[in-house]
């Protein structure tokens, strides 16, 4: 995962999903904030991203490799929202 900045915030949540958020924390050895920002990653699909990210450089497209795929994939799109319905 990415390191980002952290903001502080206050939620108003249910009794019983503190509780076992504090649970999962103290099994896990991790702090309540991680166990509910992974939570809403999760939930959010932003593990994905995360994973993108962290995935080897040698393995990731150049600037003009993304682009060109971009562009590809775009082009796709269009072809098909303006082909006749069969």
């Amino acid at each position: 995962m990415r390191t980002m900045t952290k903001q502080k915030t206050t939620l108003f949540i249910d009794e019983d999903v503190l509780r076992q958020t504090e649970a999962a924390a103290a099994g896990f050895g991790r702090k309540e904030s991680e166990v509910v920002e992974d939570a809403l990653r999760r939930y959010l699909g932003l593990e994905v991203v995360d994973q993108v990210w962290a995935r080897d450089a040698e393995n990731a497209l150049d600037p003009e490799e993304a682009l060109a795929l971009a562009y590809a994939e775009l082009q796709d799109f269009r072809a098909e929202r303006t082909s006749p319905a069969a």
